[in-house]
């Protein structure tokens, strides 16, 4: 981090959460104790809420419905809705049904316990079933999963939580304060003088020291999106966890990392992801969208979209990524 606010230097915590790391700032030094109490919380209801891995979750008992009527609660509701709206708004790109295609993929335990190497061979691809046959009503919080489906909201429950949080630490501390939960970040209350300064790399947990582009953000958020993070082989393949839903396979490899920013997490990582699945199709989506976005292709090369600034490298930049 480069920048300074304009009372005190900005503080800090970082810790492993939901598979990744989260990272938590705050203008204000004595305000991180409150502000980490909010952001641990919203992480402890998130993995209760939505984890895939704990046969405890509420996820966990609405995949096992199979077509059965089932009402769920209104956290659970709240991102059942973002994963839905997600699906929406990228003409499917990104969908909450890709849960079985993930799990045949060989991501069916925390990344961590993934094995690194499989030799069995890679099972056919099967679409997903669609969110268009999710039968849903918010007004009762009634759900019915159509036969064979598995709900995944990883792509979207993460970038909700980081808004959650941000908020909520914000108004409970008054200051400017900075969520980042493995690539989808945001920020909320007043920014340090000259913004957050976030520096850009292919793996967020990359030491601090590395130097790289960095941008500033006063507002709103941004999340990046990649297939050099989460990978695994299996069957002599690279595999990365992004499903294309069209086709139940990762995502063919056009776009090394995707960041977008938007006024919400959600929004910004629906759009990175679906870059990310839409591969060529990626570009006139997203100026459809009007978006700033910067996409590192496979070799390297970056596009800019939406006024996403050029490149600007700080020496011995850290911070966020």
């Amino acid at each position: 981090m480069t920048t300074t606010a304009s009372t005190a230097s900005p503080a800090g915590i970082g810790f492993p959460a939901l598979g990744t790391t989260a990272e938590l700032l705050v203008t204000d030094p004595s305000a991180l104790p409150t502000a980490e109490e909010v952001l641990r919380d919203e992480l402890r209801a998130v993995d209760l809420t939505c984890s895939r891995f704990r046969p405890d979750s509420e996820l966990a008992r609405v995949n096992l419905s199979e077509g059965a009527r089932v009402t769920v609660s209104e956290r659970f509701a709240e991102a059942l809705q973002a994963a839905l709206r997600a699906a929406r708004i990228s003409g499917g790109a990104v969908d909450p049904t890709v849960g079985r295609a993930v799990i045949a993929l060989g991501y069916d335990r925390t990344f961590v316990s993934v094995r690194p190497d499989d030799a069995r061979p890679v099972p056919v691809g099967r679409p997903a079933p669609g969110w268009r046959r999710v039968r849903w009503n918010p007004r009762d919080r009634r759900l019915r999963l159509p036969p064979h489906t598995r709900l995944d909201l990883g792509a979207t429950a993460k970038a909700l939580t980081s808004d959650r949080a941000v908020r909520r630490a914000a108004e409970a501390t008054g200051c400017g304060v900075l969520v980042n939960l493995g690539g989808d970040l945001a920020v909320a209350g007043p920014a340090p003088e000259g913004g957050w300064r976030i520096a850009l790399a292919d793996d967020h947990a990359q030491s601090v020291t590395v130097r790289g582009p960095t941008v500033a953000v006063t507002g709103g958020a941004l999340a990046t999106s990649g297939v050099r993070v989460r990978t695994w082989r299996r069957g002599r393949r690279v595999l990365h966890h992004i499903v294309d839903p069209a086709t139940g396979e990762p995502a063919a490899v056009v776009w090394r990392t995707v960041t977008v920013a938007a006024a919400t997490c959600v929004d910004a990582n629906t759009a990175s992801t679906a870059a990310v699945v839409l591969g060529e199709r990626a570009v006139p989506w997203l100026h459809s969208t009007g978006l700033p976005a910067r996409l590192v292709g496979r070799d390297g090369t970056v596009q800019r979209l939406g006024g996403w600034p050029p490149d600007v490298r700080t020496p011995g930049s850290g911070g966020p990524r």
